[in-house]
């Protein structure tokens, strides 16, 4: 009788349960987000050596993660040493040290189970140590060594010489850093610092002796912000961290503003020829600075326009609708000190690129003339909103996420940015989306990369008559390959 009775109830409950299912997914309802960003404030530490360091305690496992972000960069390397500051990055962690050879520190990271490395881009340069925190106070004498007293050895030195060397000889191998190479040249100009790329001539004048002077000059604590997450106590960490940074053996230089005299590229069709299945093709505009008022608009629109995956316009008309592409889409990143490029991006049929290309700026015309519908600005925005959490899912993130809010100035000038984030996005209107498009989107100034087999891209397909040489104002200008070594065009 009990067990009828209680299948009874479960019948009853789940017949309850299953009625109140709605029958389509879009009318679920869920109950609003409620989620606050992390407070910078309540990690963030002066350190009395001179760096901020933030410090996200995390005891869920016995790990410890420190990460060093550093104020150097390509920015400060000197003409003719292209290559230089990413030797420094990827050498300073791997070459030993004073103390020990790099062999020593390799065998004694393994035998703890620690990573130990350290990396140098653009802008920023960056060295981390994740390990047991049993072994914390032998991880971070290690660290010092090797930020104080890198040895740069030069069998490391030659090793890494001769593996660029090999990898510089495949840059045209593939269309996709071709592409890459080209875009940035259009969008800020073959001249300027970041599109000074390493050759075969840079990267051999890179000696010992350059290393070390370019560790020393902007490797010390006054270039220092330090991100610290995991299995650590606050008071005890900020010692640890005063003791790494102390008595430093060296001043170094704090580093210049980064160059921002960037030119983009005239109008134009710009088309370097390579015999390849599928034409790539990037269609640039100029783009936006963080500081930009716009910057939230503007990602909404893009959100609407490409960056959206399947529920934006052009990847569902290029891709879904016309089958033109595997993959497709835009990106209109906010640039920190100077404004970036708008891109719009996809690979297809030669026959076909010239189509494709007219879809994705027709789109572009579109937002800009006629107001995006409330269910797209609804849906973009709720997607902006929704996965905002995400970037803060994990201890490290948020410790990663406030040290790069000090690194790019933006906790000084703006510091209730991600309390305000989402109330930002969230006032963003049609009229709003429309207003940034016609502001950013001026075709008169438009770029079209192509990357393939030039011949049959300009015949075009018989079935879709338009040409790619009618869709922008500008020439048609035949960019050349570059010889993988010396980056100089290849003549004919």
């Amino acid at each position: 009788m009990r067990h009828l009775l209680a299948t009874l109830i479960l019948v009853a409950a789940t017949s309850g349960f299953a009625a109140s299912i709605p029958d389509r997914p879009e009318k679920l309802k869920h109950a609003p987000l409620n989620y606050a960003p992390p407070n910078a404030a309540d990690y963030r530490v002066q350190l009395k050596s001179g760096p901020i360091a933030y410090i996200v305690p995390n005891r869920e496992l016995p790990l410890v993660s420190v990460s060093i972000l550093v104020r150097t960069g390509d920015y400060v390397v000197p003409a003719g040493k292209e290559g230089l500051a990413g030797f420094v990055g990827s050498l300073l962690a791997t070459s030993g040290s004073a103390k020990r050879s790099a062999d020593q520190i390799e065998e004694r990271m393994a035998f703890l189970a620690a990573q130990l490395g350290s990396s140098a881009g653009d802008t920023q340069g960056s060295v981390g140590l994740n390990l047991l925190s049993k072994d914390l106070t032998e991880g971070l004498a290690v660290l010092r060594e090797v930020l104080t007293e890198p040895a740069f050895q030069e069998d490391k030195l030659e090793l890494l010489r001769q593996q660029s060397l090999q990898a510089m000889k495949q840059r045209n191998d593939n269309s996709s850093s071709i592409e890459t190479r080209e875009r940035r040249n259009l969008a800020y100009g073959e001249k300027f610092w970041s599109n000074r790329g390493s050759t075969e001539a840079s990267l051999k004048s890179i000696t010992q002796a350059d290393l070390k002077k370019f560790h020393q000059d902007w490797f010390h604590p006054g270039n220092f912000v330090i991100a610290v997450s995991g299995d650590v106590d606050r008071v005890a960490m900020v010692a640890a961290l005063e003791k790494l940074c102390a008595d430093w053996p060296f001043a170094g230089m704090a580093p210049p503003p980064v160059p921002t005299d960037k030119q983009f590229a005239k109008p134009g069709l710009y088309i370097v020829n390579k015999d390849v299945n599928q034409g790539r093709v990037s269609v640039l505009l100029p783009g936006i600075k963080r500081d930009d008022p716009d910057v939230y608009a503007v990602e909404v629109m893009n959100d609407i326009l490409g960056g959206g995956g399947f529920t934006s316009r052009i990847v569902n008309r290029v891709r879904s609708d016309e089958g033109l592409a595997y993959s497709a889409g835009s990106g209109f990143p906010e640039g920190l000190y100077y404004p970036l490029s708008f891109v719009a991006a996809f690979q297809s049929k030669s026959a076909t690129v010239a189509f494709a290309t007219s879809i994705v700026i027709e789109e572009i015309k579109k937002i800009s003339t006629a107001l995006v519908s409330a269910e797209e600005l609804e849906t973009a925005k709720k997607s902006i909103i929704e996965t905002f959490p995400r970037g803060f899912a994990t201890k490290g993130q948020v410790a990663s996420a406030l040290a790069q809010e000090e690194y790019t100035g933006r906790y000084v000038s703006n510091p209730d940015y991600y309390k305000n984030y989402r109330a930002k996005i969230a006032a963003v209107t049609a009229a709003d989306v429309q207003r940034v498009a016609k502001r950013f989107f001026t075709l008169d100034k438009l770029v079209i990369l192509v990357v393939g087999q030039k011949a049959e891209i300009l015949k075009g397909h018989p079935n879709h008559p338009m040409k790619i040489v009618g869709l922008v104002s500008g020439p048609l200008v035949d960019v050349p390959l570059r010889d993988p070594l010396t980056l100089k065009p290849i003549q004919k």
